[in-house]
């Protein structure tokens, strides 16, 4: 992955009143927000990893939870961010993944919602969460979660401006237990009102020799409240998208991810070859 690129400051219009109760979250120490991976050619792919890092804000100490639970799936998505470099590679892609754990803020969730900065997650009450201000909420928003999807806008808008095609694939993975039940799904492909990639990489899938369980809006469904990426700089641009959801067992090692890429590798360019403009 090439050295991260550092963000250009978010820009909101504030009040003086609303600039003197301003609160700062990240410190010269920390992490830029994301990471990215330009492509070497004019690829279509576009790649999103909003849960790949798992780092917190000095500021934030370790939001009151233990080391254990910082490493398991409430903090980020397992074994996403090695995939999604080796797809990109594979794929020649545009990739940009996000640095910081979703308990300091999601970035695949509509600010402001309740899942957006959430106080538990699965049975582990987040205690650095508890009582937040509004201002510590907006600091969050402002520091981590609109960099990132800025940076992701700009580079669409120059894409667009250019001519040039975008296939948007935001990369996830899920838990293979969930409130103590098991999920037989090997991978998901979640979509809302476009399915006009969704579909295809369904059925290829589906049809894959590895005779996999896929999920068809399993184990989750996306839905303007509690979605984000693909519905803002996917859907409303009328740009080809999937979300797609690999368990994790399946890509929490490198052996695991380095066959994950190459299979999506493989299905997303017979996706992209069969789908024909709207």
């Amino acid at each position: 992955m090439p050295t991260a690129e550092r963000p250009q400051p978010y820009r909101a219009i504030v009040s003086l009143e609303q600039t003197k109760r301003r609160i700062s979250l990240l410190a010269v120490q920390d992490p830029p927000v994301f990471q990215v991976r330009p492509p070497v050619g004019p690829s279509p792919w576009f790649l999103t990893a909003d849960h790949a890092g798992r780092w917190l804000p000095r500021t934030l100490g370790s939001l009151g939870l233990s080391d254990q639970a910082l490493a398991s799936h409430i903090a980020w998505d397992i074994g996403v961010s090695g995939l999604a470099e080796q797809l990109a590679e594979r794929l020649d892609a545009f990739l940009i993944t996000q640095t910081y754990s979703r308990l300091v803020i999601d970035c695949n969730r509509p600010p402001g919602t309740p899942e957006s900065i959430v106080t538990w997650s699965e049975r582990t009450p987040i205690p650095g969460n508890e009582h937040l201000s509004r201002a510590a909420a907006q600091a969050r928003e402002r520091e981590i979660f609109h960099p990132y999807h800025h940076r992701i806008g700009r580079e669409i808008d120059v894409r667009q401006q250019a001519g040039q095609l975008t296939l948007l694939v935001a990369l996830h993975s899920f838990t293979p237990r969930f409130m103590g039940v098991d999920r037989p799904w090997h991978a998901g492909v979640l979509y809302h009102r476009d399915a006009r990639l969704s579909r295809l990489l369904l059925g290829l899938l589906r049809a894959d020799e590895g005779g996999w369980m896929v999920g068809d809006n399993e184990p989750y469904s996306i839905s303007d409240d509690t979605d984000y990426t693909v519905l803002v700089h996917g859907e409303r641009r009328a740009i080809p998208h999937v979300e797609l959801e690999i368990r994790q067992d399946l890509i929490a090692t490198a052996a695991g991810q380095a066959a994950w890429a190459a299979r999506l590798a493989r299905l997303l360019g017979q996706a992209a070859a069969a789908l024909s403009p709207r």
